[in-house]
């Protein structure tokens, strides 16, 4: 979907008149800055993106004074790339992506928000005969694309089990969604390497499933929000107030994931999901947003657990060794490089009523 989802006047609608501030009577005689952000990965915007689509239910970003369109991209490299060009202002990706940008490519993408952790998980049957992840041998293990940035993951998992990743295990391309399901239902593979809301995702359709992952990659960024050096330099005030929003919108959205996916619904209804009556449908989607809840929770607690969006030298400069080790790199630069350097800046993004958005989120009513 390159698209921003059909808006119409909804519950989101009705309740920006309660959770925007007052500013935005005066905002709202100025002409909004029109800003994009390329999302990557995605084919759908589901409710798992709460600090990009909350932001535009809630009016945040139109509070500020900024006309905010998120579009689809089918990966983090063609995100980047869209940001490289210019043809969009901030670039959602995963941070392997982010950290080849500058090392690799020379492209000075700066994250100015980390929005979640490494939340890969080798998923098996629940009732099956593995156990460990030694009993990998001679059986196969399935992931989206072996261009897929979790097979380094994988591959180092097995090697600190004790495991050959090239000899041992046989990985196979399965692709996403029920396909991959299948593979794993029918026995075609005894084991699925993805991330926690796509295994969200299989336990919707059913599948009651054990997961091994190693615990060095919750202290590793995933997720992560990104500009270019020169747009952060140019333009510093837009930059905050995209994050500030963003900051926003995740303490919003971890303190009442239930209102995330009513308002979510109402706002962008193309995105709700179909097949099924609206109660299992609401029950898929929040399963699915509280895995990546689970993610966003783990990101704030390790980049110190006080300011939302948070991202430190010191977590990225983990990554950077992980992909050094993994061959995924040639050469390190410094971990700072990584972050925008506007000093104060996560400080002034976090600057807003804490205690008021919380109160939002509980409500989630008109008052």
């Amino acid at each position: 979907m390159q698209r921003l989802m059909k808006m119409g006047c909804t519950l989101a609608l009705c309740a920006a008149a309660w959770i925007v501030p007052a500013a935005a009577s005066a905002q709202a005689a100025r002409p909004l800055k029109k800003v994009s952000i390329a999302l990557g990965g995605v084919t759908v915007i589901n409710v798992t993106y709460p600090w990009l689509m909350m932001p535009i239910a809630l009016d945040y970003w139109k509070s500020e004074g900024y006309d905010v369109n998120v579009i689809a991209a089918p990966g983090s490299v063609q995100a980047v790339q869209q940001l490289a060009t210019g043809n969009v202002d901030f670039a959602q990706v995963s941070s392997n992506v982010a950290i080849q940008a500058n090392v690799a490519s020379n492209i000075p993408a700066r994250v100015v928000m980390d929005n979640s952790v490494i939340d890969w998980a080798v998923a098996v049957q629940a009732d099956g005969p593995m156990r460990t992840v030694a009993d990998f041998k001679g059986k196969n293990i399935g992931i989206v694309s072996l261009a897929s940035g979790g097979l380094p993951l994988l591959r180092s998992l097995l090697k600190a089990n004790g495991l050959d990743p090239d000899k041992d295990v046989n990985i196979i391309p399965t692709g996403a969604g029920a396909p991959a399901l299948e593979a794993l239902r029918s026995n075609r593979v005894q084991g699925l390497m993805f991330w926690n809301a796509a295994i969200a995702g299989f336990e919707n359709a059913g599948a009651k499933l054990r997961l091994f992952r190693s615990p060095e990659w919750q202290r590793l960024p995933d997720f992560s929000l990104t500009v270019l050096q020169r747009t952060a330099e140019r333009d510093p005030a837009m930059v905050e107030a995209i994050v500030r929003g963003a900051a926003k919108a995740s303490l919003f959205a971890v303190s009442n994931p239930e209102c995330v996916r009513k308002l979510h619904w109402a706002r962008f209804p193309d995105s709700k999901p179909t097949g099924s009556d609206d109660a299992t449908l609401a029950r898929w989607d929040d399963n699915l947003l509280r895995a990546q809840i689970e993610s966003m929770k783990a990101a704030f607690e390790m980049n110190g657990g006080k300011l939302w969006g948070r991202a430190t030298p010191e977590a990225f400069g983990r990554m950077q060794d992980f992909m050094l080790d993994a061959r995924m790199i040639e050469r390190k630069v410094a971990p700072a490089t990584f972050i925008v350097a506007n000093e104060g800046f996560f400080e002034r993004v976090n600057n807003f009523d804490a205690e008021a958005v919380v109160k939002q989120a509980k409500a989630c009513a008109p008052r």
